[in-house]
């Protein structure tokens, strides 16, 4: 499947949800245009027992300085709260699979959401039915029973209320994970995270976050689209993800500049920390992928390799959106972009505006 941008040229809609994850400190979120977002989400609730639940007072704060924002900065603004995370849904698959706990989930959430005059809900269960995080509990019966959690917490938050799920951007999640046809009346939007389809398990570097596939990666966020809409999944629910950090490998060979090479995860930076990190006088020359639409940078002294998205891939995943007619570009996390100014998130908001 393949869209025709020409022919779809008139129906296209330049305003796209702009959907940023917020994982950070209450102080620090007055540092970004909050008013360039259609939604904010706040990472993470957690579960105990089988209620949503807010951790500690700071996290609360955090929540009240969102939802502060839609009187003080920006009037349209959505905020949801975000169940999970990688390693915070291991009961999910315990508590979901009764519908006495499903129905008492959703009701813990709806005093949340009223509490805080919240719009909605984002899960972000790491993963229904494959393999997740170390240890992490899964089963067949996840793909049924996220679909019944969907409908109950539809059927408790009313249609007035968003609900919405962070998708893994990869293959098998989409094929395996959850039940397309059986959900789709119950949420408002599908969050794809269509990066980390590189991770710090992976002893192989690659482009994490790649907007096309290529010979030697399948996995990017066409692949993932496309695997969709074959799945009839409408476009209007897809949603795909943007990285505000690198991954960095050590110990990689020079061979083609370091892409798909061996190598060892080392860790990740944020984006506002680029320029300071990988300088040419240290070390570090850029590449650019022009087929996966990515770029990368390779330091030959150091032997590292990073893997990103930049300010060039930023603007073409969100021409990307506008083109496809998708519902947004989302993005993890606000955290991680340059405060104030000359972000990525000022990147999105510039694509939107200048897209012919």
């Amino acid at each position: 499947m393949a869209f025709t941008a020409g022919a779809q040229r008139n129906k296209i809609n330049k305003n796209i949800a702009v959907i940023g994850y917020f994982a950070g400190r209450t102080s620090l979120i007055d540092s970004f245009p909050v008013e360039k977002l259609t939604h904010l989400i706040f990472s993470f609730t957690h579960l105990k027992g089988n209620k949503m639940f807010v951790s500690n007072a700071g996290d609360s704060a955090t929540i009240a300085k969102m939802v502060g924002f839609k009187k003080t900065k920006n009037p349209d603004l959505k905020v949801i709260l975000s169940l999970g995370g990688w390693t915070g849904c291991y009961t999910c698959s315990d508590v979901f699979k009764t519908d006495l706990a499903r129905k008492e989930f959703a009701g813990s959430v709806k005093n949340i959401l009223d509490y805080f005059s919240a719009d909605g809900i984002d899960l972000d269960w790491e993963y229904p039915t494959i393999k997740g995080p170390p240890g992490h509990p899964y089963s067949p019966e996840d793909k049924d029973d996220f679909t019944a959690l969907l409908k109950t917490l539809r059927d408790t938050l009313g249609k007035h209320k968003e609900i919405s799920f962070a998708a893994g951007g990869f293959t098998q999640f989409i094929n395996e994970s959850v039940d397309w046809k059986k959900l789709l009346k119950y949420v408002d939007r599908i969050n794809i995270m269509s990066y980390d389809l590189i991770t710090g398990n992976d002893t192989v570097t690659g482009h994490h976050t790649a907007l096309y596939s290529n010979p030697l990666q399948k996995e990017s966020t066409d692949n993932a689209v496309m695997l969709l809409l074959k799945k009839h999944v409408p476009a209007k629910k897809l949603v795909i993800g943007a990285a505000f950090y690198a991954r960095i490998w050590e110990n990689v060979s020079a061979e083609k500049n370091g892409l798909y090479q061996k190598g060892k995860f080392r860790n990740g930076v944020s984006s506002r920390n680029f320029n300071t990190l990988f300088l040419k006088d240290s070390g570090f020359v850029y590449y650019l992928d022009s087929v996966s639409g990515s770029s990368w940078y390779y330091n030959s002294n150091k032997k590292w390799f990073a893997t990103f998205d930049d300010a060039a891939s930023i603007r073409l995943k969100t021409e990307y959106a506008i083109k496809h007619n998708l519902n947004g570009i989302m993005f993890w996390q606000l955290a991680d972009d340059s405060f104030f100014s000359n972000g990525l998130l000022d990147v999105i908001d510039d694509a939107k505006k200048k897209y012919r």
